[in-house]
């Protein structure tokens, strides 16, 4: 495995075969790691193209697995970057940690994609 992150909230390992390993820990991290399966759950269900899928969920130890959506961007205009995130919004979501280092590049597809869910909001459905 490639520690990807290790940090107070979470530690996350990538695996050789691609998946991404994300153990939450420190303050709330029961709450964070709750809000972050809803939120994978939510965009799944809406069939959302670029986000990780939700491949196991341990609760006992606050771990979950994803698909891997591909290497973290280093340069990324803030307008692009703006675009992606308010994407996410048409999806039902808003990221509420819009930072460049929620954004992935998937070079299978050229997409970019966004990760680290734990303090989104799932938004009302408007009538």
């Amino acid at each position: 495995m490639h520690e990807v992150k290790d940090t107070l909230r979470a530690s996350v390992y990538v695996t050789f075969d691609g998946r991404v390993i994300k153990q939450f820990r420190g303050p709330r991290a029961s709450e964070r790691f709750a809000n972050e399966v809803r939120v994978l759950e939510e965009l799944e269900r809406k069939a959302c193209p670029f986000v990780p899928r939700l491949l196991a969920v341990n609760r006992a130890q606050l771990k979950i697995v994803t698909t891997n959506c591909g290497s973290r961007v280093e340069h990324l205009d803030q307008k692009r970057q703006d675009e992606i995130f308010k994407e996410l919004e048409e999806y039902g979501v808003r990221h509420d940690d819009p930072d460049k280092r929620n954004v992935t590049y998937r070079s299978q597809d050229g997409r970019f994609c966004l990760i680290d869910f734990e303090f989104a909001t799932i938004l009302e459905k408007k009538n």
